[in-house]
């Protein structure tokens, strides 16, 4: 049952009716929220941005270092989850969670670090076939990357960074404005690389069907899943894309500046072809240790790593990745629709003008995360739900984003959050 579906209803009542009939209620308790000085429970609603703390990522933190301490070196190959092929642990998992197979995919590095990676394979310009296409309001850093790798390559970032803008007096980009630009474009295209779900804005990319216009052009085709991955059901290798990369810190509730993750399409698994920057940890594992001077990819995925892997890190996210395969994300997805279209519901109550709703109303373009516009005084508007126990964040000038994450927000949450602004809502016209 969807979104739609629901007869959402504007009362506390309903939402703890919600909530009750929840069946992934009991996994918020898996999850450590922050103090507030509020005294009030908090609401996270910022899981874009940094994820809660799993309650067993310590634990499992803390495993890895008393192997360390009682192992030392041993601790490769012995103790309670030796630290060699500790990444592969994360693999099957990862897989599931992207829709990918378990060759097609890596925990590694973090997320621009594995863009540039991928755009050493994948960005390969010729006098022809040049031209980035990407969003201009896709996040800061990916447009550095991108600016860097054309000039690495002896090119103009003003001529060949094609940008996809909105329409005039539009906030989100249109699917038949970008399948245009890559139809009209597409020989000049080397590259079309996209956010499936812009930061800012919120709106998901269809990217099987964008996908289907590059490849058709000739065009190699990746996706940043930043703001996709544990926050939408993907199908990457049905999609069809080269490559993907992503982050581990927001909806995977990995840690700050935890490992990200790559994908890249089967198809190119065995391509020992392909350009890439090398690593010993990328060798081929039958013949690693044998520290030959040539390099020899292992198959898949696993050919761009580079070094071995902070166990640290992989330890935390590892306490996130099994709460994921125990909810399923069609579950997980399944709520964050309720929970967005919920909020949405409640914030369209709201005195006319006061707040407007920048990402797409359709559930398929849009992800948990509502990008909310205030008509006054938004900086005033965020202190005013900091100190009443709200957590979310601000982009300037005017933009708040709020995302009922599904593992630990509750409908509540949600009616509360919104009983904030109503309250300044009134205040205001006051």
């Amino acid at each position: 049952m969807g979104s739609q579906a629901v007869r959402f209803e504007a009362s506390e009542e309903f939402a703890r009716r919600m909530d009750s009939e929840d069946p992934l209620r009991h996994l918020r308790e898996e999850f450590i929220f922050p103090d507030h000085k509020s005294g009030e429970p908090a609401m996270y609603l910022v899981g874009n941005s940094l994820g809660l703390q799993p309650r067993k990522a310590k634990t499992y933190v803390l495993e890895a270092l008393e192997d360390w301490a009682k192992l030392g070196v041993e601790g490769h190959f012995t103790g309670t989850r030796p630290w060699m092929p500790y990444h592969e642990t994360l693999t099957e998992q990862t897989a599931r969670l992207v829709g990918a197979h378990p060759i097609e995919v890596v925990v590694m590095n973090t997320l621009t670090v594995n863009l540039h990676l991928m755009m050493v394979s994948f960005y390969r310009p010729t006098r022809e076939r040049s031209k980035i296409l990407m969003e201009a309001g896709a996040f800061p850093s990916d447009q550095y990357a991108v600016a860097s790798q054309v000039r690495f390559h002896g090119y103009d970032p003003e001529r060949d960074i094609l940008r996809l803008s909105p329409r005039p007096g539009e906030e989100t980009l249109r699917l038949e404005d970008i399948l245009e630009t890559i139809e009209r474009h597409g020989k000049e295209i080397a590259l079309v690389l996209l956010g499936n779900v812009n930061y800012l804005t919120g709106q998901a990319f269809d990217m099987a069907a964008i996908t289907r216009a590059a490849h058709k052009q000739g065009c190699q085709v990746g996706f940043d899943l930043a703001h996709g991955a544990g926050n939408l059901r993907l199908s990457l290798h049905d999609d069809g894309p080269d490559f993907a990369v992503w982050c581990s810190y927001k909806y995977l509730n990995g840690g700050p500046g935890t490992l990200g993750g790559v994908f890249v399409h089967e198809r190119h698994a065995r391509d020992k072809g392909l350009p890439r920057f090398e690593g010993w940890w990328g060798h081929n594992k039958q013949t690693r240790f044998q520290m030959g001077p040539d390099f020899d990819p292992s198959p898949g995925a696993e050919g761009w790593l580079l070094s071995n892997s902070p166990i640290l890190q992989l330890s935390a996210l590892r306490a996130s990745m099994e709460l994921f395969d125990r909810a399923t994300m069609p579950a997980l997805r399944h709520k964050s629709e309720l929970l967005t279209g919920y909020l949405e519901f409640l914030l369209e109550r709201l005195p006319p003008g006061f707040v407007t709703v920048l990402t797409p109303r359709d559930p398929k373009q849009r992800g948990v995360q509502l990008s909310l516009r205030f008509s006054k005084e938004p900086r005033r508007m965020l202190e005013k739900l900091n100190s009443a126990g709200v957590f979310c964040d601000f982009r300037s000038p005017d933009i708040i984003r709020a995302a009922p994450a599904p593992f630990y927000v509750s409908f509540h949450d949600v009616y509360r959050f919104v009983g904030v602004l109503e309250r300044h809502a009134r205040d205001s016209a006051d």
